[in-house]
């Protein structure tokens, strides 16, 4: 059977503007990092989409390497839009990354203006597309001239494949200087993917009021804390958690005792104000009127669903913010 979106996918989404640009975000973004390789079951990632956009979410975040394999969360992602998403491709906003390994050599990583359009050719060219909505940087390359990797993102929306130009793990103020660049090219940058999260802070420290200062869009990766801002580790580790079955980005060593009564006590304040831990995690990120939209991963549809109830209270009292803070800040994890 055929998919046919939800005629009301728009009512209940909220879209907040992406800098000073004329573009708007759905406040909840699906990243393809996880769930969507060529080793998951496709029809699952293919319900993961499906369930995203019938709630409104129109961003599908990409990079060249999610998978695995690299390259295969890209391709299963043009399958889907092919199959499913053609007639609807003007409501979608696509983005994908290049900046870690890709392939072998020495034009398959980092900043080089070989590496990015190469990247970006052969992305495009897996998800079947002309262009992408905004293309990254994702991270910055200590070798390669900033002036070169920012003209390169400005060539390829010159190019028209991309219509925006974004950038993701800079630093204050390597991002000050590629925000420079691209508005001296023309091609200014208008969004930043930080890792950000009650346990990853770093852009608070000059990042987020860099970002207010020249109109660029936040969109925080990671803001579960790969899962560990759940309700998931507080009696153990489950068999089927991220730990147990890969143990590669977020590991056992992590789970520490004094971080197991940190994410306790955030729960006992979730629960007083009806919300699960995963739900007052991602509402604490999005009361950030910095925060353009926050990027969730999923690896069953009704997770997406529970992430979205979060918008429905993303507002917090004094109180509630400084017994957060105090948790937060309490050292030994």
């Amino acid at each position: 059977m055929s998919y046919q979106p939800s005629k009301e996918r728009y009512q209940h989404m909220e879209y907040r503007r992406c800098g000073h640009s004329g573009l708007k975000l759905s406040a909840f973004s699906l990243g393809l990092w996880h769930n969507f390789g060529h080793v998951n079951n496709y029809e699952n990632s293919r319900q993961l989409i499906h369930t995203a956009f019938d709630a409104g979410i129109t961003h599908f975040d990409l990079a060249n390497n999610y998978g695995p394999p690299p390259g295969s969360a890209e391709e299963n992602f043009g399958k889907i839009l092919k199959q499913d998403l053609q007639d609807y491709r003007d409501e979608l906003i696509i983005s994908s990354k290049a900046g870690y390994t890709m392939w072998e050599g020495p034009y398959g990583d980092w900043g080089s203006k070989k590496y990015l359009v190469s990247s970006l050719d052969q992305s495009l060219r897996r998800m079947q597309l002309e262009y992408v909505d905004i293309f990254y940087h994702h991270r910055p390359d200590p070798e390669t001239p900033l002036e070169e990797t920012m003209s390169a993102l400005d060539l390829i929306v010159r190019q028209g494949k991309a219509l925006y130009v974004g950038v993701s793990n800079y630093r204050p103020a390597e991002a000050a200087k590629a925000f420079a660049i691209l508005k001296q090219l023309g091609t200014p940058c208008i969004i930043h993917q930080p890792k950000y999260s009650m346990f990853e802070r770093w852009v608070e420290d000059g990042l987020l009021d860099l970002l207010e200062k020249e109109g660029v869009g936040c969109i925080p990766f990671s803001p579960l804390a790969q899962g560990l801002l759940t309700d998931k580790y507080l009696h153990g580790i489950p068999a089927d958690s991220r730990v147990a079955t890969s143990g590669i980005f977020l590991k056992e060593s992590h789970i520490t005792p004094e971080r197991i009564e940190k994410i306790s006590k955030l729960n006992a304040i979730a629960q007083q104000r009806g919300q699960k831990l995963a739900q007052m995690a991602l509402a604490w990120l999005l009361q950030n009127k910095r925060v353009t939209s926050v990027l969730i991963g999923a690896s069953k549809p009704e997770q997406i669903t529970d992430s979205i109830q979060a918008l429905s209270n993303t507002s917090f009292s004094e109180a509630e913010l400084a017994a957060i803070e105090t948790i937060l800040q309490t050292p030994g994890a």
